[in-house]
C-alpha cells in the first residue's frame, strides 16, 4: 500500500487534473483500467498517486506539476503545529523582493532551517517553534511564494486547516467593504496614525485602511486562527511595506493581544452569530461600560470592545447584521450607546456585497464619547440598500459621511440619508435600523408621474423587442449521440507560444506616480467588471502596479470567483485607452490565432473556472490553468459569433429586467400615493 503522502482523495485528483468532482466519478465509473483505491474507506476512497499520474498522462490530462502541487503534497498527513511554522515562515518572506526570494528557495538545508529558526524567534513564537519541519517543506513553501507570492502559499494551507469547531460567521471581507470600510475610517475625523482590526482574518480589511494611511503608521491585527494570523501579517507586509506592523493570534474578547492599545481608528468585521464568545467569563469585564452584552449579542461585545481602544476623537467602523439595531436583547445597550454619544451613524448596505448574502448588512460607524456633550450629538443614519455596489455605492457612501463630518450643516437627502438627534431615537424600541427613519413618501405631481410612467412602459416595450430580437440565436445544431471532445491547452501555455499575453491589474506596494499620459485615465474595476459599468476607478486610488492600458480585443476576467462564477467582458473600441484595475485578469488574443470571443466564451465555462479556482475561503482564479481548446481560426469564429450573441442576450435580459423592476416600482408608488388612478372597472 502506497504511503500516507503518496495518496490522492477523490477531490485532489479533481484538483490535479484541472476537472470536478463529476468528472472524476465519471472516470470511476466508465473507465474499467481506472486505478483501483489502495486505502480510505469505502465511501471516500483514496488513490496511488503515481497509479493517478500514470493514467491521466496516458490520455493527456495530466498538467505541468506546480510547486503548489509539490506543497500539497508535502503538507499531507502533517501536524497542524507544523501548518502554522510554515505560516510564519511565509510571513516573513513576505515584503522582500523577488531576488531574495529567489535565493531564499534556492538556499541547502541547513540555511533555510537557520532562517526557519529567525523567523519564529523574531515572531515570538517560541512553541511552534518546537514543531519539527522538514527543510523539504520549507524550500516548497518558499519556491510558491517565489513564483506565485507569499499569499499563495496561504491558499494552500488555507485547504489543509480548519478553523476550530464551535466558530461560526467567519468570512473574510471583499474588496468593495474593505476599501468602503477604509474610506470611512480614514475620513471625517483626525488624522488616522495607528488603527487595530481585533478579528482582522487574512487582513484584507486591515491592509485596506493601512494603504490609505501615511509611511511609518501603526497598524495592529489580531485573529484566533494562528495560520490565518500570519497571512494577515503577509498581506500587510505586501500592501503596506511602510508602515509598523503588529499582528497576534488569539481571541480578541476572552484575551486581548493589546489591552493597553488605543488608536485612531478600529475596523472591524466580527464573526457574527457566535453565541460562545465568552459570556460566562468575560460578565464582570470593564469594556462593558454600556452594559453587559447578552449571550445573543456578540456584536455589541464587539463594539465596546472597539470603542475601549480608541483614543479621544476617534473613529470605529464596524459590519454587523441588521438584527444587531433592532433585536430586544440590545436594546438598552443601544440607548446607553445613544446618551453617551458614541454611536455616530448607522448605514445600510445592499445585499449580496459580503455573507450572509441573502441579507443587506449595516455598517456602524462608532466614536470616542466627548464627556462634556453626552445625548446631544446626531446621528447619521443612511439606507444605501438600493444602491448598485458597481455604480457608485462607494462614492455616494463616503461622500455622504463626509458632508455629515464637514463644517457646514447636513443636508438631508430624501428617502436616503438623515442626520437624527439621539434622543428622538431613544423610544420604547431604539430600532436604529435606517429604513425606519429615513423612509418617507415621496412628493410627487399627478401630471409628472402620468408622464414618467408613460415614458418607462415605452423604454420597457422597447427593451423587450430588443430582446425578442436577441433570442434568434443560431440555428444551433447537435453534436450527435455524444459530445464533441478537442485537445486543449492551457492559458500558461497559449502565453508561452505568443498566441495570447497574460496581465494581472495589482496595487503598487508604494503609491508610486504613474506616468504623465496616465495619470487622467479611468481604472476599470473588478466591480465595474461584475455590474456591467464603464471604467469608473480613479488612477490616484488604486495606485497601480506596472499599469496595463487596455485595447479593443482584450478580454477581460475577475479574479474573484462568485457565486456566479465570474465576470467576462470582451472589450470595445469605447473601452479601449482605460488602464486594468486591480484584482482583474487581461488576455490579449493573437487575433491571427485566437478569436476574442470564442477565448471569451470558453474561459468563462463553469467546469473551467471551476478546475482552475483555490481557496476556500474566497475563492480565487488561477488564470494561468484555464484550458482553451486548440481549433482552427474558422471554427474559433463560428463559436465567438455564437458567444457573442449569448453575451448580447444576456445583457438584453438583464436592462430589461432593470427596466421592468423601475416601472413596476413607480406606478405601484405612484398607484398608492394617489398621484394616479387605476383603470376604470365596471362595478360586480
Amino acid at each position: 500500500m502506497a504511503s500516507q503522502s503518496e495518496q490522492l482523495t477523490a477531490a485532489e485528483i479533481s484538483r490535479l487534473a484541472g476537472v470536478t468532482r463529476a468528472t472524476v466519478s465519471n472516470w470511476r465509473r466508465r473507465h474499467p483500467d481506472f486505478p483501483q483505491p489502495s486505502g480510505g474507506t469505502e465511501a471516500s476512497p483514496s488513490y496511488d498517486r503515481r497509479q493517478i499520474e500514470e493514467w491521466l498522462d496516458a490520455r493527456g490530462r495530466l498538467p505541468a506539476r506546480s510547486a503548489g502541487d509539490d506543497l500539497r503534497a508535502h503538507l499531507r498527513g502533517r501536524a497542524p503545529l507544523e501548518a502554522e511554522a510554515v505560516a510564519l515562515f511565509t510571513a516573513h518572506l513576505a515584503g522582500l523582493d523577488a531576488g531574495k526570494r529567489a535565493a531564499i528557495a534556492a538556499l541547502n538545508d541547513d540555511e533555510l532551517t537557520a532562517l526557519h529558526a529567525d523567523a519564529l524567534s523574531s515572531a515570538g513564537a517560541a512553541e511552534t517553534g518546537r514543531a519539527d519541519v522538514p527543510a523539504t517543506l520549507l524550500r516548497t513553501a518558499a519556491q510558491v511564494a517565489d513564483q506565485q507570492g507569499p499569499l499563495a502559499v496561504f491558499d494552500v494551507l488555507d485547504e489543509h486547516t480548519e478553523a476550530p469547531i464551535g466558530i461560526r460567521g467567519t468570512h473574510p471581507t471583499p474588496d468593495v467593504l474593505a476599501d468602503l470600510m477604509a474610506g470611512l475610517a480614514t475620513t471625517g475625523g483626525p488624522r488616522v496614525r495607528g488603527v487595530l482590526d481585533p478579528a482582522c482574518g487574512g487582513g484584507r480589511l486591515l491592509a485596506a485602511v493601512a494603504a490609505a494611511l501615511e509611511p511609518g503608521a501603526s497598524v495592529y491585527g489580531q485573529e484566533y486562527r494562528p495560520v490565518t494570523a500570519s497571512q494577515a501579517r503577509a498581506r500587510l507586509a505586501e500592501a503596506a511595506p511602510a508602515a509598523s506592523v503588529d499582528v497576534r493570534p488569539g481571541d480578541s474578547l476572552r484575551d486581548d493581544a493589546f489591552p493597553d492599545l488605543h488608536v485612531d481608528a478600529v475596523v472591524c468585521n466580527p464573526p457574527y452569530g457566535d453565541r460562545e464568545w465568552g459570556h460566562d467569563d468575560l460578565a464582570f469585564d470593564a469594556r462593558w461600560a454600556y452594559g453587559v452584552p447578552p449571550r445573543s449579542e456578540p456584536e455589541l461585545a464587539w463594539v465596546q470592545h472597539a470603542l475601549a481602544h480608541l483614543s479621544e476623537g476617534g473613529h470605529a467602523v464596524l459590519l454587523l447584521p441588521p438584527a444587531t439595531a433592532s433585536r430586544p436583547s440590545g436594546r438598552r445597550i443601544r440607548a446607553e450607546l445613544l446618551r453617551q454619544g458614541a454611536l455616530y451613524g448607522v448605514i445600510a448596505l445592499p445585499a449580496g456585497l459580503a455573507v450572509p448574502h441573502h441579507i443587506g448588512l449595516h455598517l456602524w460607524i462608532l466614536r470616542a464619547p466627548e464627556p462634556d456633550r453626552p445625548g446631544r450629538d446626531l446621528v447619521l443614519l443612511m439606507d444605501a440598500s438600493d444602491e448598485s455596489a458597481s455604480n457608485g455605492l462607494h462614492e455616494t457612501i463616503v461622500g455622504t459621511w463626509q458632508a455629515f463630518t464637514g463644517r457646514g450643516e447636513f443636508t438631508e437627502i430624501p428617502g436616503t440619508a438623515r442626520a437624527v438627534p439621539a434622543i428622538d431615537l431613544l423610544d420604547d424600541l431604539v430600532d436604529l435600523s435606517p429604513a425606519r427613519h429615513v423612509r418617507t413618501a415621496p412628493v410627487i405631481t399627478p401630471d409628472a408621474a402620468l408622464r414618467d410612467v408613460t415614458q418607462l412602459i415605452e423604454r420597457l416595450k422597447a427593451d423587450i423587442a430588443e430582446l425578442t430580437d436577441a433570442t434568434e440565436i443560431g440555428p444551433l445544431s447537435s453534436a450527435g449521440e455524444t459530445s464533441r471532445t478537442w485537445r486543449t491547452a492551457t492559458i500558461a501555455d497559449l502565453a508561452r507560444g505568443g498566441a495570447l499575453a497574460l496581465h494581472k491589474g495589482t496595487r503598487a506596494t508604494s503609491p508610486a506616480p504613474l506616468p504623465a499620459d496616465l495619470t487622467d485615465r479611468p481604472v476599470l474595476r473588478a466591480r465595474d467588471l461584475i455590474g456591467g459599468t464603464r471604467a469608473s476607478g480613479e488612477t490616484r486610488d488604486p495606485h497601480l502596479s506596472d499599469p496595463v492600458v487596455i485595447e479593443a480585443g482584450d478580454v477581460l476576467v475577475t479574479q474573484v470567483v462568485g457565486p456566479q462564477g465570474v465576470a467576462t467582458r470582451v472589450m470595445g473600441e469605447d473601452d479601449a485607452g482605460c488602464l486594468l484595475g486591480n484584482g482583474v485578469f487581461l488576455l490579449r488574443p493573437d487575433p491571427a490565432r485566437l478569436d476574442p470571443w470564442f477565448l471569451a466564451g470558453f474561459v468563462s465555462a463553469p467546469d473551467n473556472i471551476s478546475q482552475a479556482t483555490t481557496g476556500s475561503s474566497t475563492p480565487q482564479l488561477v488564470a494561468s490553468r484555464l484550458r482553451v481548446p486548440l481549433l482552427p481560426i474558422g471554427e474559433q469564429t463560428a463559436y465567438g459569433h455564437a458567444f457573442r450573441q449569448v453575451d448580447e442576450l444576456r445583457s438584453t435580459a438583464r436592462n430589461a429586467a432593470n427596466c421592468a423592476d423601475e416601472t413596476a416600482d413607480l406606478i405601484a408608488t405612484t398607484l398608492s400615493s394617489g398621484a394616479l388612478l387605476p383603470p376604470a372597472t365596471e362595478s360586480p
